[in-house]
């Protein structure tokens, strides 16, 4: 069997679990390492390439998506093209089933790009019988890995949760062990036109989830509702931000509710489903990958706000003479002093900002030790009665230096993913 996004949340254990079932799995990458294909979505192959590559192959199961188009990375492309094209080769090479892993709420006409990229290439897949068309539509997938259920995870253990619209959103979440399972049976004796909605035992509000998620990670704190304009706002704001979970499209889509009756996932999987009450008991590591979600931005921010505002203060803010005085303590004075004093805040502006930059930071943060350590040492020096301030400016920057060492860490991947 060939599988197309294997390295996903879905596709990954989607492999795994055919692994365990005996099946050869050929994954299609990007890279193509081992025994796997070359295959880029965003830059498809020939046909003729893509047959060739197909020949031998008995199902093909498409896993790849994306939730936010950016760049070459379009919901056409991805979602409808590329798929067709490998629909249309695997129709050439042979292949006996074509199963495509879409979502709950595709719909080629709805107004949601996401839905109705994946509504398209349903269509197209269903009409198919050679090779034989299957179709699986999960709900909202529960995985500790995957970006969702963390984003949840992260808003259970706020000191505040805020739910859109009071939580009141229908959502049914089912367990990814579940969908591997019955995807891998449907890839093994599913008939055409087998469209499947794969959804949990039950249907349950978004603020219930939640509360599942409290429980799960042994987190206090309160619940406050947000307007539904004011979530909209919100979400709209978070579209412009890197990598953020939540955009208009999801807040659309919560809304629109994702549900559907389980009697089918039960018969397919031969069994009952989890409960979403149980969905944590092989979930390890999630309540700190949950805290570090929200601690560690938070972090991040208050550090490059800190060295942003002491260059300001600095400039602008504490008296210029008294600043001078200081300086002229360890041995600098006139024009000296003047340009020491424009320099250390231009440097704290700088490392203030860089931080804010992805690829920046963990080189930042060395340097940001050095400069905090540098200051201590010549304070110390010169200045030593600062240690005794009842303020403790210096003291301060003990754990700084420790928050700082923090960020380093685990942003080199130090430790639970902090992504």
């Amino acid at each position: 069997m060939l599988v197309a996004g294997g390295c996903g949340m879905i596709g990954s254990r989607l492999v795994r679990a055919l692994g365990e079932r005996g099946h050869e799995v050929v994954l299609a990458t990007r890279g193509g390492s081992g025994n796997g294909v070359g295959l880029d979505f965003a830059h498809m192959p020939s046909q003729a390439e893509l047959v060739r590559a197909l020949r031998g192959i008995d199902v093909v199961i498409n896993a790849v998506g994306i939730f936010r188009a950016s760049g070459k990375q379009s919901f056409d492309a991805l979602h409808v093209k590329s798929p067709a094209c490998l629909l249309e080769a695997a129709r050439a090479a042979g292949v006996r089933r074509f199963v495509q892993l879409s979502a709950l709420g595709a719909d080629a006409a709805s107004s949601i790009a996401y839905f109705a990229s994946k509504g398209d290439m349903d269509a197209r897949v269903l009409a198919s019988t050679s090779p034989m068309g299957i179709v699986v539509r999960p709900s909202l997938v529960f995985d500790p890995r995957g970006a969702s259920t963390r984003w949840f995870a992260m808003l259970a253990v706020l000191p505040v949760t805020p739910l859109p619209g009071g939580g009141r959103q229908p959502v049914q979440p089912v367990h990814v062990e579940d969908l591997a399972e019955v995807v891998v049976r449907l890839a093994e004796a599913g008939t055409a036109g087998t469209c499947l909605d794969a959804v949990g035992p039950r249907a349950l509000r978004l603020r219930d989830y939640l509360q599942h998620f409290k429980q799960w990670l042994n987190a206090g704190g309160l619940f406050v509702t947000v307007p539904t304009w004011l979530a909209n706002v919100a979400a709209g704001v978070a579209t412009w931000l890197p990598q953020a979970p939540l955009d208009r499209d999801a807040l659309r889509m919560l809304e629109q509710g994702n549900v559907a009756a389980a009697d089918a996932m039960v018969q397919w999987r031969g069994a009952a489903l989890r409960d979403p009450a149980d969905f944590t008991k092989d979930a390890s590591g999630l309540r700190t990958t949950a805290w570090l979600d929200w601690l560690l931005p938070t972090m991040r921010i208050t550090v490059a706000a800190m060295w942003i505002v002491t260059a300001l203060v600095s400039l602008w803010g504490y008296p210029r003479e008294a600043s001078l005085a200081l300086l002229a303590r360890t041995g600098l004075q006139g024009e000296w002093a003047t340009t020491a004093l424009w320099s250390a805040a231009l440097l704290d502006l700088v490392l203030g900002l860089a931080v804010l930059r992805p690829r920046w930071r963990t080189l930042v943060y060395l340097f940001q030790g050095i400069v905090v350590a540098t200051y201590t040492l010549i304070i110390t020096a010169w200045l030593p009665e600062q240690w005794l301030h009842p303020y403790g400016p210096v003291l301060k920057n003990v754990p700084l230096l420790a928050m700082i060492a923090c960020l380093w860490a685990l942003d080199r991947g130090h430790g639970p993913d902090p992504r």
